[in-house]
């Protein structure tokens, strides 16, 4: 069932929306929402964000956060009644990007930048509601973890 999810992100597809810093991401619906910061993709090239894939410290790790969603919304007894949810993101093994990921997190609870965009008739552009994010996994190195926790914490 998750599969076809995580070959979109491998493939570096959009699987919903993104914000422009978010293409490596995955979306999945739910009453209550994780999100996580993995190493799918190593360190890229100067001017690259991503470069190769990362399979074992990676892959593996959003494996592991698929199944078990999967296993904790398949068993009912486990949460009644409540769906888990998740929004994760590709790290792409760089401190930086992985800030922008997280700062992706909580760009719908932020008021628009100034001209951001308008609709024609001078409104703004409608927004997504606010996701109920209640945690986030990851990041995978400590330095990275201290620092979107710092800044997720203000959230």
């Amino acid at each position: 069932m998750l599969w076809p999810l995580l070959l979109a992100l491998l493939r570096g597809a959009r699987c919903f929306p993104p914000a422009p810093t978010q293409p490596h991401a995955i979306r999945l619906e739910g009453d209550l929402t994780l999100g996580g910061l993995f190493p799918v993709h190593g360190r890229g090239p100067a001017g690259v964000p991503c470069g190769a894939l990362k399979r074992e410290k990676g892959i593996q790790r959003l494996e592991a956060m698929l199944y078990a969603l999967d296993r904790v919304n398949g068993d009912p007894r486990l949460l009644p009644n409540v769906t888990l949810g998740a929004r994760i993101a590709d790290t792409c093994s760089r401190d930086t990007y992985a800030l922008e990921q997280a700062l992706g997190f909580v760009r719908a609870l932020l008021p628009p930048a100034e001209g951001e965009g308008v609709c024609a008739d001078g409104r703004p552009p409608p927004r997504a509601p606010p996701e109920r994010l209640v945690g986030v996994i990851g990041a995978s190195a400590s330095s990275v973890s201290i620092m979107v926790a710092n800044v997720l914490r203000l959230f």
